[in-house]
């Protein structure tokens, strides 16, 4: 079976994207990935920047897309919070993989991502001990 991989997305997705006015990332080389601005230095200098993997300007959509490392590791967390400290980012998309399977061990295992994310989005919300700077979040699951 062949998992999708978050580039893999992206390849799909971002002639659609681009007609609608996203810069999405076409590589891992420099001119080809999508760096937004956090923090600046002195003379406005950009001092820290984060990749993503595509970002509406005149809309101020973020975009992230996750796969297996994604559904994996904490890359959810990683994301919300990098998200909200992009200059300029007012709405916040994240895609996520309904479910992962992979092997661990020589054990067939699978986590389901979307719905661990989800889980983490509700509690953020609901708890309002971490405030997010977003209009609003969009949780996809692909």
């Amino acid at each position: 079976m062949t998992r999708p991989t978050s580039d893999g997305v992206l390849e799909v997705l971002r002639p659609d994207m681009e007609a609608l006015g996203y810069r999405v990332e076409s590589g891992k080389a420099r001119g080809q990935r999508i760096e937004r601005p956090v923090l600046f230095g002195e003379n406005g200098h950009p001092e820290v920047t984060y990749e993503i993997d595509a970002f509406h300007d005149a809309l101020g959509i973020a975009v992230e897309v996750e796969a297996g490392r994604g559904a994996m590791s904490n890359a959810a967390y990683r994301d919300i919070i990098r998200a909200s400290l992009l200059l300029d980012a007012e709405y916040f998309v994240l895609m996520m993989p309904l479910s992962y399977s992979y092997k661990s061990g020589g054990r067939a295992l699978s986590t389901e991502a979307y719905s661990k994310t989800r889980e983490q989005l509700s509690a953020i919300y609901a708890s309002q001990r971490l405030r997010l700077p977003f209009k609003a979040v969009l949780l996809i699951g692909y």
